[in-house]
């Protein structure tokens, strides 16, 4: 599914988070949004979700305009920062969660959601850990949870909030390769938020840097390393 984004403006009170932000992401892209704190990549993964509506501009998925869509309807997975998982649930009952609360004409029967749990399970590496808890997983498994908590309901967009954030470096780096492996197996269309310029340059197939609420370079990671468009991009990157 491929993404339009076109002169989308948010501010908060007198704060612009972003300022007339463009962006067109091909469909089954993988795309890091990178900047520092504040710089508005958060905010705008958060209008591409329908958390959030833009002041100014439009956003589609394809050839839909989803601008004022509810997130339900939008056809995408999230995967949060610090997992959000229920702790009173099993593994296998928060994977199923987003299937069990489908209106009941469209939710598939018990049988084709345990089937979907347990395929799910295996694609994130996780077989047969459906009957534990949250509590009793490591943070790289709750994250791994997430991922195929968002993945239940066949999304053709993944949208991922610094999900590795909170794990330390060994673990990163083996989530990260597991999630290039996801996105490329299920043809999804990914974006994805850090602060971590290496982390972006190994996942993405390019690279949005923001800052201020503005796009400053939009390219492969070769190219924004060896040609940084700005001042800003060069000193971020140094």
């Amino acid at each position: 599914m491929s993404i339009r984004i076109e002169h989308v403006s948010k501010s908060y009170s007198a704060y612009p988070a972003l300022d007339d932000v463009s962006l067109s992401i091909g469909d089954g892209e993988f795309v890091a949004l990178l900047g520092p704190s504040g710089s508005g990549k958060t905010t705008l993964l958060r209008i591409l979700a329908g958390l959030e509506v833009p002041e100014q501009g439009i956003v589609c998925f394809g050839e839909r305009d989803v601008t004022n869509d509810k997130p339900a309807s939008r056809g995408i997975g999230f995967v949060f920062q610090h997992y959000a998982l229920f702790g009173h649930m099993t593994v296998a009952q928060n994977i199923a969660f987003g299937l069990n609360v489908m209106a009941r004409g469209i939710r598939p029967s018990r049988k084709a959601i345990t089937n979907r749990v347990e395929e799910l399970l295996a694609l994130v590496q996780l077989p047969g850990l459906g009957s534990r808890y949250p509590s009793q997983l490591s943070g790289g498994q709750r994250q791994r949870v997430a991922l195929a908590r968002a993945l239940a309901r066949n999304p053709r967009i993944l949208l991922l909030d610094e999900p590795f954030g909170a794990l330390d470096a060994k673990v990163r780096r083996e989530l990260r390769e597991a999630l290039r492996v996801i996105h490329n197996e299920l043809g999804l269309t990914s974006i994805f938020v850090t602060h971590d310029h290496e982390e972006a340059f190994t996942l993405a197939d390019r690279v949005a840097l923001l800052n201020r609420g503005k796009i400053e370079q939009f390219d492969t990671p070769r190219q924004v390393e060896t040609s940084p468009a700005t001042d800003f991009v060069r000193a971020f990157l140094d």
